[in-house]
C-alpha cells in the first residue's frame, strides 16, 4: 500500500458501459496501490448497460452498487478531489468539461463503443470483452507507472500516451 492516495474519474457521455467498467477495473486493480476510481457522464443514461454489468459478473468483478451518474457529481465542492480525468469516448473527449477542483491531470482513452453494437449476441459479448481488455491493459500500464518520481509534465504525457497504445 503507498502512503499516497489517487482519485481517478472516468468520463463518457452515457456513463453506461465504458466508464463504468474502466471504474471498476481500477478499484480492483489499483485499490492497493492507492487508486480509488468513479465514473460519470455528461449525459447519463440513468442505468448501466446490462452486458456491461454481464461481462463484469462473468469476469468475477462486483456490480453492486454501480449506477449511471453525472459528472456534475464530482465538480461540486464536497466532491473528492481527481487526481485524474480520463475521457474513454469520443464524445465526451470532444465536450466543454466541467471545471475540476484541483486541476487534475487529463487525458483521453477513446475507444469504440460496445454499446452500439448490433448484431449477433455473440458480437455484442466480444465487444464488451474486448473492451474490458483494452481497459485492464490500459489501467494496469497507469498504475505501474512510477508516480511519485514522475513531475507533472512528464505524468500528463505519459497518461496521454496510454490512451493512443
Amino acid at each position: 500500500m503507498t502512503d499516497r492516495s489517487y482519485n481517478v474519474l472516468f468520463v463518457c457521455t452515457g456513463n453506461s458501459a465504458r466508464s463504468i467498467i474502466a471504474e471498476v477495473l481500477m478499484n480492483e486493480l489499483g485499490a492497493k496501490l492507492g487508486f480509488r476510481a468513479y465514473s460519470g457522464g455528461s449525459h447519463p443514461k440513468g442505468e448501466g448497460h446490462p452486458w456491461a454489468f454481464r461481462t463484469l459478473a462473468n469476469s468475477k468483478l462486483p456490480t453492486a452498487g454501480l449506477r449511471s451518474k453525472s459528472w456534475d457529481e464530482f465538480a461540486r465542492p464536497e466532491a473528492p478531489r481527481m487526481d485524474f480525468v480520463l475521457t474513454v469516448c469520443d464524445q465526451a473527449a470532444g465536450e466543454v468539461c466541467p471545471v475540476w477542483p484541483g486541476q487534475p491531470m487529463t487525458a483521453h482513452w477513446g475507444m469504440p463503443d460496445p454499446a452500439a453494437v448490433t448484431g449477433p449476441e455473440e458480437d455484442v459479448q466480444r465487444a464488451f470483452r474486448d473492451t474490458l481488455v483494452t481497459l485492464r491493459r490500459r489501467i494496469e500500464l497507469l498504475i505501474s507507472l512510477p508516480l511519485p518520481s514522475l513531475d507533472r509534465l512528464a505524468l500528463q504525457r505519459e497518461a496521454r500516451d496510454i490512451g493512443k497504445r
